[in-house]
């Protein structure tokens, strides 16, 4: 990467879910340690695996990476981060308020959105307060996968202008004069994302259509927000060792048509490809081998090629059943919800689709939605129903629409019989970056709802964001009572009917690779937390019953078979997709 060359003080490695944004962060930062620089690497994704891949326990407090003289880690807690948070805004001002007033600002703090703007402070601290990371000469940002990414970088604006418009004003993190102080925070954050000299992007990308089109699309909302990407990695590139093996040509040409067809505005930034390895991008050793041939660096180089781990041979796969054969179970109802969760890039969508347009088959009507931005819903979908389904319905929940839409609602409800000193105050409210997230979470109830009258099928976002999506289950109808006297039913009904297990089937997607695995048993860890069992795991595009020669792909193919074992032990019920071309 010829950005490591000249890099400044922070770098931030974006893209789509499953493009290998955090093994080439992890890559990159190992790279600067071992040029004698003191490096910090931060990851801000709620579904973090930092420390799956750097083989170290991480906490909030940067960790010292064993083998890795000058590189450190951290974690951003969200929860963690909102119960100091609470602390900082209630602290002060304990024996000096009512017990009323107390309690009023505890509730205002209690809600999903408190967790994730108070994790945003946090980001903030490491990105605009230079004295916070003054033990280090660079800060890398692993990010969440793109659509939380760019929530996160718009935020320094959005609350800079709500703090300055509203002085006097509250919101879902209690009153605006506690918040105050932080604006100087926001406004040396917004000053240096957008300072190439200080920071650095780079979009992390994949050679598939989908992730090359968020890529561009990220590249362009970036440059809206004045942060200007600085490089591109290609990640995961394949070529074929001969052409006597027809899955591994297949995998060639594919990757070979969408760099073909790169988007234009990519195009214009400097570019680095790397290779699909054989193995899994686990410790230290690996991670050195993903960037050795295009950064060799000055000091000690990276030394030998590790070998490879012997893997269990590709035989001792078990055979599974394929994802029609959960069918039956998930149409006996004739209605309910099915939601397809998992870690970004494993193939949510592409699962959903299909299970979606099974169900319109076989004359059921379909809802088929999603909550991820970046998801290419209509793509699959139409490749999948070949002109069309009538049974089928496509939307996705817009999270700019549905913000506008509920502002709208709010203002010609409960502000109708306001005042124009009230209707002032309820604006100022919703004019709050929180007003977004009790919209998308109404929007999402709304859905769920509709699982009464048919099926809905939905394609979820990337585990990070999914999980702060349920937990508001239970704390956004308090949020959504501070604009309106009322809660919808479908908000006070959502977490029953999440709960129901005959009503909403829970599909967990994952690849069978260590980190898609691990990821996806903490989430089906944190359901179980929350009373919602899944109904099946789906193991997708998988190598292992697929005719295969190829020397780098046999040697990820025999490696499935421990993944394989692994979700055996964690599922109820299994369902495989094998790798293909479309």
């Amino acid at each position: 990467m010829r950005l490591l060359a000249r890099a400044p003080r922070h770098l931030f490695f974006t893209g789509k879910g499953g493009v290998g944004k955090t093994s080439v962060a992890c890559a990159s930062a190992l790279t600067l340690a071992e040029r004698g620089r003191r490096v910090l690497l931060v990851s801000t994704d709620p579904a973090s695996n930092l420390g799956e891949v750097l083989g170290t326990r991480l906490g909030q407090a940067p960790t010292a990476i064993a083998g890795v003289a000058g590189l450190s880690a951290l974690d951003i807690d969200p929860e963690a981060a909102a119960r100091a948070y609470r602390e900082r805004v209630l602290g002060p001002v304990r024996g000096l308020l009512p017990d009323a007033a107390l309690r009023s600002i505890e509730e205002q703090l209690s809600g999903a959105c408190t967790v994730e703007i108070a994790a945003f402070d946090e980001f903030s601290r490491l990105l605009g307060d230079d004295a916070a990371t003054a033990d280090f000469d660079h800060v890398v940002f692993d990010t969440a996968p793109t659509g939380h990414t760019l929530r996160l970088l718009a935020l320094p604006a959005a609350w800079t202008g709500f703090i300055t418009d509203n002085p006097g004003g509250t919101s879902c993190l209690g009153p605006l004069a506690g918040l105050a102080q932080q604006q100087s925070l926001y406004d040396a954050t917004r000053r240096a994302l957008v300072d190439p000299a200080r920071t650095a992007v780079v979009l992390v990308t994949r050679a598939e259509r989908s992730a090359l089109l968020e890529a561009e699309r990220t590249r362009g909302e970036l440059a809206a927000l004045g942060v200007t990407p600085q490089e591109l990695v290609i990640n995961g590139i394949f070529t074929a060792a001969g052409a006597d093996d027809a899955i591994a040509t297949a995998m060639a040409a594919r990757c070979q048509r969408a760099l073909d067809a790169l988007p234009e505005g990519l195009r214009t930034l400097p570019r680095s490809d790397l290779p699909l390895l054989p193995f899994g991008l686990v410790g230290p050793e690996a991670l050195r081998r993903l960037l050795s041939p295009l950064a060799p660096g000055p000091g000690p180089g990276p030394g030998p090629a590790p070998a490879p781990a012997r893997p269990a041979p590709a035989s001792a796969v078990v055979a599974l059943p394929g994802l029609g054969d959960l069918l039956p179970e998930l149409e006996a109802a004739r209605h309910g919800v099915i939601m397809t969760v998992g870690k970004g890039g494993v193939g949510k969508t592409s699962v959903a689709v299909a299970v979606a347009l099974e169900l319109a088959r076989r004359g059921h009507p379909v809802h088929l939605t999603t909550t991820d931005p970046a998801a290419d819903l209509e793509r699959v979908a139409a490749a999948g129903t070949g002109g069309g389904q009538p049974n089928l319905r496509l939307s996705r929940i817009d999270p700019v629409a549905e913000t506008r839409a509920y502002r709208d609602e709010i203002m010609a409800s409960t502000g109708a019989g306001l005042d124009a000193a009230g209707r002032a105050l309820l604006e100022e409210d919703l004019r709050s970056p929180c007003t977004e997230e009790i919209a998308v979470f109404r929007a999402f109830a709304r859905v769920i709802a509709e699982g009464q009258r048919g099926f809905v099928v939905i394609d979820t976002a990337p585990t990070g964001h999914t999980i702060l999506l349920l937990d508001a289950a239970e704390a956004y109808p308090r949020d959504v009572l501070r604009t309106t006297s009322q809660v919808p039913d479908e908000v006070r009904s959502l977490l029953p009917r999440l709960r129901d297990a005959a009503f909403t089937r829970v599909l967990v997607v994952t690849l069978p690779e260590a980190t898609p695995v691990h990821e996806a048993a903490q989430l089906q860890r944190d359901l179980v937390r929350a009373g919602i069992t899944p109904f099946a795991w789906v193991i997708n595009q998988s190598l292992a019953p697929l005719p295969i020669s190829d020397p780098v792909l046999l040697q990820r193919q025999a490696a499935e078979a421990r993944y394989h074992a692994e979700v055996r032990t964690l599922a109820s019920r299994i369902a495989l997709l094998p790798w293909r071309a479309g």
